[in-house]
């Protein structure tokens, strides 16, 4: 990736919570940790030097438990949050500095939020839900209500538009504030949670709208949530965060083949991973194997869990894997699938 890949640039970021945040950065820059800044001064770090950058059309999903910063991280791209120390960049251009017009303007074209709270307007029907952002920056009302129903119909709503939100159930409801972002046409869709309070059916179809959206239009969206299955689903990438640090960013297979340490690996504990390890995730070097093109059939680098199974356990000897042009990539012994799927 280049630097014109980059939508959002991180550097150096951190947000302290209290009166007293001049002290807190001082003890952090002498070396002093997060637990004893608390201690000594009650000030909390919700983020620590955070440093990362998120890519033009990918879904950048956040991730950490409760209280590790994620949802503090998102609110800091778009200033609800200010940071206390370090840079964001938009497209190049720093935005912790913007004043208060320039930040405006930042939050009605370049950046849409979605929260797990769906905050409609429950006397305004779903055209004006959805438009009121638009009137709100003084959009003419053709051009308001047009572009309403362009968003509704995107997430599926069309012919709903003079419905209530009373009438619609929380999945439709959900829609709604989705396509209110939409509407304003983000660069960034900011999604903190957006389907946590959701029942797991019309969560997952929330989440399959979502993928299908982000793929026609190749927009940007950075997804907080707590949900491995959901991170692994919509993701392109992870950041996973603890105590308010980015402890490791990653793809799904990634951050499951190689965490970095014990809380990583604690988030794919009981998770399914035939869903996205492939042979080359799996594929091991051995000096002692020699392989020899045409004297055995090879499985492909993305071979699915269940075809490996199959070749693997019917083979006498170690099954060399391929990447997409031929190239020799290591090779899968049924002992070390079974040390795989072990550790797994």
């Amino acid at each position: 990736m280049t630097r014109s890949d980059e939508i959002i640039s991180v550097r150096n970021v951190y947000k302290v919570f209290g009166s007293d945040s001049d002290v807190a950065m001082k003890m952090v820059q002498e070396g002093a940790s997060k637990a004893e800044v608390f201690e000594k001064t009650g000030q909390v770090i919700g983020v620590f030097n955070a440093n990362f950058c998120v890519q033009r059309g990918e879904i950048f999903v956040i991730m950490g438990l409760s209280g590790s910063g994620k949802s503090t991280m998102v609110r800091l791209f778009n200033r609800l949050i200010e940071p206390t120390a370090g840079s964001i960049f938009l497209n190049g251009k720093e935005i912790t500095g913007l004043g208060d017009k320039d930040l405006l303007q930042v939050r009605r074209k370049d950046m849409s939020m979605v929260f797990q709270s769906f905050a409609l307007m429950p006397h305004m029907n779903v055209l004006d839900n959805v438009a009121f952002g638009l009137a709100i920056g003084g959009v003419t009302l053709d051009e308001r209500n047009g572009r309403a129903i362009d968003a509704l119909r995107q997430v599926g709503l069309g012919g709903q538009e003079y419905c209530f939100p009373h009438q619609l159930s929380g999945g439709m409801q959900q829609r709604v504030g989705l396509a209110r972002a939409l509407a304003n046409d983000p660069a960034i869709l900011l999604m903190d949670e957006a389907f946590s309070a959701l029942d797991p059916m019309i969560r997952s179809e929330m989440q399959g709208e979502l993928i299908k959206l982000q793929a026609e239009q190749n927009r940007t969206i950075i997804f907080i949530s707590h949900d491995i299955d959901e991170a692994v689903r919509i993701g392109h990438r992870i950041a996973i965060m603890e105590g308010g640090r980015v402890v490791q960013i990653g793809t799904p297979r990634e951050l499951l083949c190689n965490p970095i340490n014990e809380y990583v690996r604690a988030f794919f504990n009981g998770f399914d991973t035939s869903r996205i390890l492939k042979a080359g995730d799996i594929a091991q070097l051995d000096k002692s194997i020699m392989y020899e093109p045409g004297r055995q059939t090879p499985l492909k680098a993305d071979a699915p869990l269940k075809e490996i199974f199959q070749i693997v356990a019917c083979a006498s000897a170690p099954v060399p894997v391929v990447d997409a042009v031929g190239t020799y990539k290591g090779s899968i012994s049924q002992g070390h699938l079974l040390s795989c799927l072990g550790r797994g």
